[in-house]
């Protein structure tokens, strides 16, 4: 009679590996006495586990006769797979002793460079705190630079501006932040009040390279346009810092973060121009690939990020 789906599922419910091990040390052994030897146990010990494992399989598994020992059809089939099923517990040994509940493994972060963001830095806070032996990388990029090396997998994440979305990258709003016009020391509209529009006409101007129509600072670009600077920039970066310095040096009118550059202005480094309402907003985003193999530190860092971003309000994300 063939045996049922239920038979099979008893079968592997009741199947106990020390009868598996002892047979495979007995095929090995090709005897009783050597198998014996070799588990350390009284041969009626494993004459008796053979006959058990041939009653519960209903199989002869080895033909003994004095001077003979031979593995049957069954019993050559059963050692191939009971030879499969200790490699893997053998693995499966391996890969838990090799997991611990300290978290390794390496975060890179592709980062463009005016995100300030306290969240994303009490995320990483946290992170280091419960889990110290993680490491992580920030490189500082250009946005699109940023989101190039998530899609091809060389970055854990980004975070960056988002001006094109890409199907094959995930995205959540990290924070907004608003953009304003400033200058440095040395330009002549430093220090006065109650200017407007028409008195940036004409003014050189520095800006960041994503400061186009067509890129992901579109709304900046418009702001400037507005104030009818003039049509050649003095001097681009991709990097906060640098357009920072060539607006304090002097070179141009230039946007900056507004909440970025309030120390800037206290401490009489920079002086914000109009307009001083409706300024652009830029939101700054969280990206990776969802089709990438991410290690633990990698998605622990993510999922607390992720988690803080939700359940924390737009408007407490959102720096004026």
């Amino acid at each position: 009679m063939m045996a049922s789906e239920g038979d099979f599922e008893k079968l592997a419910r009741q199947l106990d590996w020390n009868l598996l091990r002892t047979f495979i040390v007995l095929a090995e052994a090709g005897s009783v006495t050597a198998a014996a030897d070799r588990l350390m146990l009284k041969q009626p010990t494993v004459s008796s586990a053979l006959k058990r494992l041939e009653e519960r399989l209903d199989r002869r598994l080895i033909d003994r006769s004095p001077g003979h020992f031979r593995l049957t059809e069954a019993g050559q089939l059963l050692y191939r797979e009971a030879i499969d099923i200790q490699g893997a517990i053998i693995r499966l040994g391996t890969l838990v002793r090799d997991v611990t509940d300290e978290v390794r493994g390496h975060v890179r972060i592709a980062m463009a460079s005016h995100v300030v963001s306290p969240l994303f830095d009490d995320a990483l806070t946290e992170f280091h705190k419960s889990h110290p032996a993680a490491t992580i990388s920030i490189e500082v990029a250009a946005s699109k630079h940023a989101l190039a090396e998530v899609t091809s997998r060389r970055a854990s994440m980004a975070v960056c501006l988002v001006h094109q979305r890409s199907h094959r990258l995930e995205y959540r709003r990290l924070y907004r932040e608003y953009f304003g016009l400033f200058c440095g020391p040395s330009h002549p509209l430093f220090g006065r009040k109650n200017l407007t529009m028409a008195d940036l006409a004409g003014q050189s101007s520095v800006s960041f390279v994503t400061d186009q129509m067509d890129d992901a600072l579109r709304p900046v670009a418009l702001m400037r346009a507005q104030a009818n600077l003039e049509d050649r920039i003095v001097g681009t970066s991709a990097h906060l810092e640098e357009v920072r310095r060539m607006i304090i040096a002097g070179l141009g009118i230039g946007p900056l973060p507004v909440h970025v550059m309030r120390r800037d202005v206290e401490d009489g480094l920079l002086w914000q121009l109009p307009p001083y309402d409706q300024v652009p907003a830029i939101d700054v985003h969280v990206a990776w690939n969802p089709s990438a193999r991410f290690n633990r530190a990698e998605l622990l860092l993510r999922e607390a990020l992720l988690a803080k971003i939700d359940e924390t309000p737009l408007e407490k994300r959102t720096y004026s």
